[in-house]
């Protein structure tokens, strides 16, 4: 059948090996499988959030920092019943969750999946994706998954058609968002650990020379959806290490401390809780090493 799981619905026979606009068939390919301690404090904890990092992606951005993997160029094909040993190993090493890193390109098989494991598993099950999915491919994990994490990249289009080739990017992410609300409309955090255990973490990455549309995009979410509906992520950890040979110029260097703190600024305005970044987050020494 036609893959039409994400927003691209680019059509591709994926079943029969075909490669989609996700790079990828429908044969998991995993590029790290391991306890990752750099994502927010209420996911990483002490011991590490339980991450498995999927090839391939549906945004493929240009100055995407995983471009190693979202590319679908390297990964390890698993099994589903490989697949479903390792993430119970993570819980058996003490991950605090199981955090599926840009997954939605494999939603459809990710869900029978979940529904077998899901009775095994003490911890969440988050989504850690890129915003850009479909509500009908976001329906179907109602009940699998606890905590959902997007990105809302931009509010323009032009941005959006620029930077991911995809102009339809706030709309469809606005929607995928009100989706995983519906499912998680309360944030909920563990009495005694402070780990998140239900909810939607909204994570926005300022872009250089883009403070003024990051700007509009969180009074948009405001308006859409309140401030108190989800915990805002503000990261400045945008590095340019992955985009030198992007023709967008203000791509080639880091967001300025004027550039966050006018963004945050507006964010505390319009009421949103949640999670800063420090200036040194900035590093391509934060990219994981993937197989």
């Amino acid at each position: 059948m036609p893959c039409e799981q994400c927003p691209r619905h680019c059509g591709a026979v994926r079943e029969c090996g075909e490669m989609g606009f996700c790079g990828t068939d429908t044969d998991f390919s995993v590029a790290r499988i391991a306890l990752h301690p750099w994502e927010e404090p209420v996911i990483s904890g002490q011991n590490g959030s339980g991450a498995v990092f999927f090839a391939g992606c549906n945004l493929r951005c240009v100055f995407c920092q995983n471009r190693e993997i979202s590319r679908g160029e390297s990964g390890k094909k698993l099994s589903p019943a490989a697949l479903e040993k390792k993430i119970l190993s993570l819980q058996e090493a003490g991950a605090h969750n199981i955090n599926l890193v840009t997954p939605s390109h494999y939603t459809e098989q990710l869900v029978p999946l979940l529904e077998r494991i899901k009775p095994k598993l003490s911890v969440p099950v988050v989504w850690n994706s890129s915003g850009y999915e479909s509500v009908e491919s976001l329906r179907l994990l109602e009940g699998v998954v606890d905590v959902y994490l997007p990105d809302v990249k931009y509010f323009s289009p032009e941005f959006s058609s620029a930077y991911s080739s995809a102009p339809d990017y706030f709309t469809v992410a606005s929607l995928a968002l009100a989706e995983m609300l519906r499912q998680q409309p309360k944030v909920v955090i563990g009495g005694d650990d402070g780990l998140i255990k239900q909810g939607v973490i909204v994570r926005h990455l300022l872009l250089p020379a883009c403070r003024k549309d990051s700007m509009e995009l969180l009074r948009a979410l405001k308006e859409q959806f309140g401030s108190d509906s989800f915990l805002l992520s503000l990261m400045r950890q945008y590095t340019p290490d992955f985009a030198l040979d992007s023709p967008y110029k203000n791509l080639h260097r880091r967001v300025t401390s004027f550039e966050y703190e006018s963004v945050l600024e507006v964010a505390r305005e319009l009421g949103f809780e949640g999670f800063e970044q420090a200036s040194d987050s900035a590093s391509a020494a934060f990219v994981p090493e993937f197989e």
